[in-house]
Parts: structure tokens; C-alpha cells; sequence
């Protein structure tokens, strides 16, 4: 085995260093000791040449132990030069030469106003490229939806009723439980806080007026982007990992109108119904707690019932649902259609499309209670 060794001879203000041996991994133990010596030895040097005609093996250790001993005299101004290399080494000292070439960051000179500015503008920098690429899917799955209306043998209908099935049959048992519980909760608080001013009545006009207009469609929305909007998500990212999407556009085939169309067809069919259903099931709820705790006779509460809504306080939450569906629907595709080739980045996407959904689904209510303010409902 030959000994690794690293010869100096100084010129005046020149150095010339003369690298011998093999320089390598098993080498290490006598080579790092052997490069800091010179790095401190040769530091007022002017210039330095580093020889490496006398080589007999190079690995990626050695080099960098070059590339290394080539910095230090370059950090104290002194110029440094290889010479010498041989061709089948150049690469890979040239590899070498490209890693961590950006100096750290001083983290404690970093102004924390700047540095909060910079992520301040970044998140909104990122939210403008998630509403682009909503407005871009929106833009694709309006002109599938129009081929398919134009043409309706394209439709695929069994992958939309087995969506179908999956969105609305299968969701509906943790939605009904859902709703029922929150009708119940709001008409307990509703009786413990309004029995105080003898105005227990009332409580059935407040939960029926929050139930069927905002609370009902808002569970069953939230409740849909947890459980539906991520499966999308996921599914249509493992899909792009496997290049499933690229084996469809390679066949010919519209991952638009193969893959989105007919999940977006089954949520905006299914949030509706579901949101009527679980506004049943939370005014069955309120009905419930109102006798067993408040003391109201069911024909009571049945007729107040009828008092206290009209057609209008239906249509508002059954109008709301299926925007709101295509909203969660879109985030959830273009999270899936935005996952990269890595575990990691799924599971980011799936928690992205959840919250992102839900913060839109809001919003979106927001905007539904301004506008039908104005109209009068």
C-alpha cells in the first residue's frame, strides 16, 4: 500500500506543493492532519502551486482534501492553482469544486423585520400561484365538461358513479353523526343561555336559521374536504409519482377529462344531497335535546319550526353547496397534480389541499352571506 504524503518547497514568495501516494479514503487518517500542517505552514505564501503529476489513485475524499487545501490559501488572498492534473482526475476534482460554494449565512446579523417582509412576501407570492393554477384547472375542466356535454359518449360514467358512491353513500354515516351532534350542541347551549331571559322557544328559530343557511353546509364541506378532498389529492399524487398521468397522455387520453371531470361530477351531485341530509339530521338533533332537556313537547317544537323558516333559508345552504363542492374539488386536484416524486411532498400536498380547501370554503361562505344580504334572503 503506498503512503499518502504531501511535499513542500518554498521559492520566495512562492510554494510548491507536490501531492504523492494514493489519496483516498483509506488514507484519511494520515491525510487530514497532513493538509492542516500545510495549510499553516505555507499561510503567507503569495502564491501556491498544488502538484498532482505524482498521484497514483484519487477518490472523491482525496479530492476534496485537495479542493479544500486550495481554499484555505485562496480565503487569505493568496492564489492558489492545480496543476499537474491528469484527464481521468479533471472530472471529478471539477465536481468537487462546484460543492458549497455559497458561504453560510451570518444568521445572527439577519434583520428579523427584512427576514419577516421576505416570508410575508413569499406566502403571498405563493398564493397567487395557487389561484393561478386553480383558474388554469378551472379553465381545462370547463372545456372537458363542454366536450362532454357535446359529445356525452365521452362521459365516463361508471368512474363517476363509483366516485359517487365512494363521496356521498359512503360519507354519509360519519355526516349524519356529525350534523346530529352539532344541532344537539347548539340547541343545549341555545336553551341554557336563553332559559335565563324565559325565551326558550327561540332557541328553535336560532338553531334552524344557523343549521339550514351556514352551519349545516359548512360541517358536511369541512368534513368532505377531509375525507374526499384528500383521498383526491392523494390518489391523483401517487398517480403522478408512478407517471400514471403521463402514461394517459402518451395513450392519447385527457387526465383532465379521465381523472377530474368525473370525481368534480360526483362532488358537486353529493355535497348538496348530503348537505340537506345532515341539516335533517342536526334539526332531528335540536328536536331531541329541546325535549329531553329543555322540556319541549315535540309538536312544540315542530311548529315553531315551521314558524320560524321559509323556502328561502333552504335554497341559501342548498345553493351554497355545490359552489362550494367545485372549490374543494379543485384545490384537491391541483394539489394532487402538484406532488413531486417524494413521500414527503404527497403528504405535504394532502395536508395542503385540506387546509387550503377549508380556509376557500369559508371564504367562500363569507362571500355567499354578503351577496345574499344584499338580494334580501
Amino acid at each position: 500500500m503506498s503512503v499518502a504524503a504531501l511535499n513542500g518547497r518554498i521559492f520566495g514568495e512562492r510554494v510548491a506543493l507536490a501531492a504523492l501516494g494514493a489519496w483516498t479514503a483509506a488514507t484519511a487518517a494520515e491525510l487530514e492532519p497532513i493538509v492542516e500542517e500545510a495549510a499553516r505552514r505555507y499561510e503567507h505564501a503569495r502564491y501556491v502551486e498544488i502538484d498532482l503529476a505524482r498521484l497514483e489513485r484519487l477518490d472523491t475524499f482525496g479530492a476534496w482534501l485537495i479542493e479544500r487545501l486550495e481554499r484555505a490559501f485562496t480565503a487569505r488572498g493568496s492564489t492558489a492553482r492545480i496543476i499537474g492534473l491528469s484527464e481521468a482526475d479533471r472530472g471529478l476534482i471539477e465536481e468537487v469544486r462546484l460543492v458549497n460554494r455559497t458561504p453560510e449565512r451570518d444568521r445572527a446579523g439577519t434583520n428579523r423585520i427584512l427576514a419577516g417582509l421576505d416570508g410575508v412576501g413569499r406566502a403571498i407570492a405563493e398564493m397567487g400561484w395557487s389561484l393561478v393554477l386553480l383558474a388554469q384547472l378551472l379553465g381545462a375542466l370547463t372545456a372537458a365538461a363542454l366536450g362532454t356535454i357535446a359529445h356525452p359518449s365521452r362521459l365516463r360514467l361508471t368512474s363517476t358513479i363509483h366516485h359517487l358512491e365512494r363521496v356521498g353513500w359512503r360519507a354519509l354515516p360519519i355526516i349524519l353523526l356529525s350534523t346530529f351532534m352539532i344541532g344537539a350542541i347548539l340547541a343545549q347551549q341555545g336553551i341554557f343561555r336563553f332559559r335565563d331571559f324565559g325565551a326558550d322557544v327561540y332557541v328553535v328559530d336560532m338553531v334552524a336559521v344557523l343549521v339550514l343557511r351556514e352551519v349545516g353546509v359548512l360541517i358536511v364541506c369541512v368534513m368532505v374536504a377531509g375525507r374526499s378532498g384528500s383521498a383526491y389529492t392523494a390518489e391523483l399524487g401517487s398517480m403522478k409519482m408512478r407517471e400514471e398521468i403521463d402514461a394517459l397522455r402518451t395513450m392519447g387520453l385527457d387526465p383532465i377529462e379521465v381523472l377530474v371531470l368525473p370525481r368534480i361530477i360526483a362532488l358537486v351531485i353529493a355535497v348538496p344531497l348530503l348537505t340537506f341530509l345532515g341539516s335533517m339530521a342536526a334539526l332531528y338533533g335540536a328536536g331531541l335535546v329541546c325535549w329531553l332537556y329543555g322540556g319541549m313537547a315535540p309538536e312544540i317544537f315542530l311548529q315553531r319550526l315551521r314558524e320560524a323558516i321559509w323556502l328561502p333559508t333552504f335554497e341559501v345552504g342548498l345553493i351554497k353547496a355545490p359552489f362550494m363542492a367545485l372549490v374543494i374539488g379543485l384545490v384537491a386536484c391541483v394539489e394532487g397534480f402538484e406532488v413531486e416524486g417524494s413521500a414527503a411532498s404527497l403528504g405535504l400536498k394532502t395536508t395542503a389541499s385540506v387546509v387550503k380547501s377549508i380556509f376557500l370554503v369559508i371564504a367562500l361562505d363569507g362571500l355567499f352571506a354578503v351577496f345574499f344580504a344584499s338580494i334580501g334572503m
